[in-house]
This record gives structure tokens, sequence and C-alpha cells, in this order.
């Protein structure tokens, strides 16, 4: 399978509708929640909300520093998210996640087989594909967090 396939594949198994890794993925685990449990802070852990935000941040940052070149996101803001304060604001944050996630796998998946051994943005960044790469790893590290504080949250209800 090419690359562009293979990588559009897998960054859809983690953030939208694949279960073969984890049984399951970002999308189905925010959906299955409310705003409320999104929001509910667990020990000192980040919220539900707070890793969507995230995971969302560093998608649509990082799909505009490939369609542009300029890469305009800084880790630094990567959890300043909005306060959510009812159904619609989660709701919203959700359907960004969602859009951004096709966005970003759509946009990997009509990319020509070169674009990938391309420096992302500097050559100290390493490659497109070793970064699109890495929004996979760190998509199923998020994907844990955001799995195992849905379930402290459900125990307790």
């Amino acid at each position: 399978m090419a690359r562009n396939l293979t990588l559009a594949a897998r960054l859809r198994e983690v953030l939208l509708n694949g279960h073969w890794i984890a049984n399951t993925n970002i999308k189905e685990q925010v959906l299955s929640v409310d705003w409320k449990q999104a929001t509910l802070q667990i020990y000192k852990l980040n919220t539900i909300a707070a890793l969507t935000y995230h995971l969302n941040y560093y998608l649509f940052g990082l799909l505009s520093a490939l369609k542009t070149g300029r890469l305009e996101i800084s880790d630094k803001f990567s959890f300043d998210h909005p306060v959510i304060t009812s159904k619609e604001d989660w709701e919203k944050l959700v359907s960004e996640f969602v859009n951004n996630g096709l966005e970003f796998s759509n946009f990997i998946e009509q990319s020509d087989e070169t674009f990938f051994d391309q420096p992302f943005i500097d050559e100290k960044y390493g490659t497109i594909q070793r970064n699109i790469e890495g929004v996979i790893e760190h998509s199923y590290y998020h994907l844990g967090q955001i799995s195992l504080i849905r379930k402290i949250i459900l125990q307790n209800q």
C-alpha cells in the first residue's frame, strides 16, 4: 500500500473510526461522555476536554503548517483551551476535532509520495513522514489517557 494511504488509514484508525490497536478511537471516546464528564477533574490529571483540545490544537496547527510551510503553533499554548460551560461548548470542540481529524487524514491521503520525505518546516524537525507518525503516536498516548479517565469517571457515577 502506498505511504499516503497507509498513513491516512493509521490516522483515521486512532482519531476517527478504528478498533484494531486499542479497540476504540478518540472520536468514540469523546462522543461517549457529556460536557460535565469531559470537564470533570480527576485527581490532578488533565480533563478529557483539555486532552481533546490539545489533540485538536496539533491537528489544526500541523495541517496548517503542511499547507503553508509556516509553523504557527507552540507547545506552550497547546493546553490553553476555552472554558467548557455547556453541552454546546463541548459539542463544538468535539465537532472541530472530528472535522480536523478528517481534513488532516484526507490531506495526507491526497499527498504525493515524494511529499513525505521532505523536511517538515525545518530539517531539525525531521521529515514530514516522521512528524505524521509522531501525530499518530501522540494520539495513541492521549487516547490511553482519555480512556482511563473516562473509565474512572463512569465507575464513580
